[in-house]
């Protein structure tokens, strides 16, 4: 009896140890899911305005800088950093369409040679989304060594003349390095300097009534209109870079143009748009003792 008890004893130690292993293996945790990672994101602001991409001669690595401030080159054209300011060139576009490109050094007024080499730049006007090639030839500046040259001369088209441009030259080679150089000719600081138009009401009682300096023969030479009436259909644009003897408007100091000229105290006054007009036209009612004569609104060194 003794051997019976001792084997089913034994029996049923075996069976609680099977089934506390049993228990023990069903009772383990389930791993944990794991929420993928969040990657945040910064958003980048791109540079104001003016631009310049500089790549290595490869064509893997691209470099966009920041834009600093740069003063008026001597010529009164756009000084362009070119990557990362290793180097600079003056933009000059005239009126007439001439278009030069002037290369300088990391120094601003140092000039910088490079080799002979066609520069195609691509032009279009703000807003424009299609761009037109034009030609950049080398003409090398006196001193410039054989082979080398200090500037690139080409020609607008007629219909971007006048108008607001972007310009992008995608490929310009600087001591064995490429450069990819984009600049506009638009200058926003300037453009929140101009005073704003006034209402007709206001317009109309501003220049159909004298005062001050402003005289009844004035009204007359003026035709008896205001200037939105006089210059109606005509577009301004404003040239930031004066040369010297230019006539330049009283108001911002940039260049006049001769289609707004308006004539105060017996004398002829360009401006370089209408609001401007308007400006001079109050202060020579209201501070004529402000006012100076047209010779006095030329470019100086």
């Amino acid at each position: 009896m003794k051997s019976y008890l001792v084997v089913f004893s034994a029996g049923l130690l075996w069976t609680s140890v099977l089934l506390l292993t049993l228990a023990g293996c069903s009772s383990e945790s389930q791993p944990t899911a794991v929420a993928p990672a969040t990657v945040a994101t910064t958003p980048v602001t791109s540079p104001a305005v003016l631009t310049t991409n500089s790549a290595a001669e490869d064509g893997e690595k691209a470099v966009t800088d920041e834009v600093h401030p740069h003063k008026p080159g001597s010529h009164g054209g756009i000084i362009i950093p070119i990557g990362s300011d290793s180097y600079h060139a003056e933009a000059v576009i005239e009126t007439s369409g001439d278009f030069r490109l002037l290369m300088l050094g990391k120094d601003e007024t140092r000039i910088q040679e490079v080799d002979v080499q066609p520069v195609k730049a691509y032009v279009k006007a703000i807003g424009d989304p299609n761009s037109t090639p034009i030609e950049l030839a080398a003409v090398p500046q006196d001193g410039d060594a054989p082979d080398k040259t200090s500037q690139f001369v080409g020609q607008l088209p007629e219909e971007f003349r006048g108008k607001q441009l972007d310009v992008t030259i995608p490929n310009l080679r600087i001591a064995g390095e490429r450069f990819r150089v984009g600049f506009t000719t638009v200058t926003e600081a300037h453009a929140e300097e101009m005073p704003e138009s006034l209402p007709a009401e206001e317009e109309k009682k501003l220049y159909l009534t004298a005062g001050g300096k402003y005289t009844e023969a004035d009204i007359k030479a003026n035709g008896g209109m205001t200037a939105t009436q006089k210059f109606k259909g005509l577009t301004s644009s404003h040239n930031m870079f004066p040369k010297e003897g230019d006539q330049i408007c009283p108001v911002t100091k940039t260049k006049a143009n001769p289609k707004f000229t308006w004539i105060v105290d017996g004398k002829s006054y360009q401006f370089c748009c209408p609001p401007c007009v308007d400006e001079f036209v109050t202060m020579a009612k209201e501070r004529p003792e402000e006012m100076k004569t047209p010779d006095d609104y030329i470019k100086s060194k």
